[in-house]
């Protein structure tokens, strides 16, 4: 299943982190952020709740960059 989920992000390098970051969390069979439409789109592996998932990629993502935003 995909999604598709709104982000606040400051830089196209952050963005990459971003989704790198999202990339490696558990749950996440693939992910992709533009950086320019601010948006994240995720896959997420079969079985898993996408809302526990967007937590842990929210809060990866935080690691990264205090000022990163995902809105899900």
């Amino acid at each position: 299943m995909k999604k598709t989920y709104k982000i606040e992000v400051d830089c196209a390098a952050c963005a990459n982190k971003m989704e790198d970051a999202a990339k490696r969390t558990s749950g996440v069979k693939d992910a992709v952020v533009n950086f320019m439409t601010q948006k994240i789109i995720v896959e997420f592996e079969d079985g898993q709740q996408a809302e526990s998932v967007m937590q842990s990629v929210a809060k990866s993502c935080r690691r990264i960059d205090d000022d990163c935003r995902i809105y899900f």
